[in-house]
């Protein structure tokens, strides 16, 4: 039996899955609704893990091109109070056990990776319909269609093909984030550079926090995290850069001014970013031709998991259908319960580390985690 596999989504997820499958010679192709690898900017750096992450680019043959792609120095971290008094700092180690990249980066190398025409720009997924005996056909607001064998929804949280295998819908943590960017920041921006030091930042309090990362080029990217509702957020017009900038602050008085130049000298507009989450443990029961993975199957608070996971998800999917080619149904079974549980796993963990940053405990509870002083639970 020759394997056929329709991905919908060119995500970090998405791009793995396809790789793992054409290096094990077996063809795949992702309909992806953005028109083109360059439409947007690919959000922010990641630290990609040895015992998911790497291993997914181990399984693509992509080791050497990662590792070209790593921002030495930022593994380095620090936590600090409202008052911008350092309580923990971590120096980057040099050994590269959890390197960061940004994911624009790896994306890039991950679409470089693929047979030619194995993405299909522009295609953005309208709906979705069972035909039977695990055919499913697609329709796209082109106007297009496709009829899949096997179907991979890796289309993030608000999945299209999600539907097609569980009720579950993602619900709002509480938590807000609102992102903004500083650039050529140890020149343009010097209080904010130094407070942020030369990996990452945490400044928080019960129910609020200002983090960063210092990325390649001189760039500070900071998150401001806030327990507020979504009507709260709605309520401020961040099309007025300097409006949302004076409103945003306001919620940190008090606070170092070098933390507050995280927000106010902010070279972009605040952009909100309203955090959401499956439940914990979602799982569905096995439906022919059809999976999720990555977003579309876990979606939790940022935890430094989520991209790491959803590769792992990738490369192992590919794997187990390069196992068992002849018997589809055995080897989706297979990889959704390992997935399964991996997944409800990391959401209560990433349940805890949000609660570490913006709970009662918060800043002292992530210094202790830091320190080794705290596990989870």
């Amino acid at each position: 039996m020759t394997v056929k596999v329709t991905i919908v989504g060119a995500g970090l997820g998405g791009l793995t899955l396809a790789r793992v499958l054409a290096v094990n010679g077996i063809e795949a192709t992702i309909y992806e609704a953005e028109p083109s690898a360059e439409a947007r900017i690919q959000g922010g750096q990641l630290d990609i893990h040895p015992h998911n992450g790497q291993r997914a680019l181990e399984d693509a043959g992509l080791t050497e091109a990662f590792r070209a792609i790593i921002h030495h120095g930022a593994q380095a971290s620090r936590a600090l109070d409202r008052h911008g008094v350092v309580l923990l700092e971590k120096a980057d180690d040099g050994t590269l056990s959890r390197p960061e990249v940004l994911r624009g980066d790896l994306r890039r190398i991950l679409i470089s990776s693929l047979p030619a025409g194995t993405i299909q720009w522009g295609k953005k997924l309208t709906g979705v319909a069972a035909l039977g005996a695990g055919r499913h056909e697609l329709g796209f607001a082109d106007g297009t269609g496709v009829i899949s064998d096997l179907l991979v929804g890796a289309d993030g949280a608000w999945s299209k093909v999600r539907p097609l295998l569980s009720d579950a819908k993602p619900v709002y943590v509480g938590t807000a984030y609102v992102e903004a960017y500083l650039h050529d920041a140890d020149i343009r921006h010097p209080a904010a550079a130094e407070a942020v030091g030369r990996g990452g930042m945490f400044a928080l309090s019960p129910g609020k926090g200002i983090t960063a990362h210092r990325e390649a080029g001189g760039v500070l990217h900071a998150y401001i995290q806030m327990n507020r509702s979504p009507e709260w957020i709605a309520g401020i017009d961040f099309s007025d850069a300097a409006a949302a900038k004076a409103r945003i602050a306001a919620e940190f008085e008090g606070w170092a001014p070098a933390l507050t130049a995280l927000i106010t000298e902010s070279d972009t507009a605040l952009a909100p970013r309203l955090i959401h989450a499956l439940p914990d443990a979602h799982r569905w029961p096995r439906l022919p031709g059809v999976t999720l993975i990555g977003d579309a199957a876990h979606l939790m608070a940022p935890s430094g998991e989520g991209a790491n996971l959803a590769m792992f998800d990738g490369a192992e999917l590919a794997k187990a259908i390069a196992a068992q080619p002849d018997n589809i149904e055995a080897a989706l079974a297979a990889f959704e319960e390992a997935m399964f549980a991996r997944s409800a796993i990391e959401a209560e963990g990433a349940r805890f580390i949000l609660d570490l940053c913006v709970g009662d405990r918060a800043p002292y509870g992530l210094v202790d985690f830091f320190a080794g002083k705290l596990g989870q639970g």
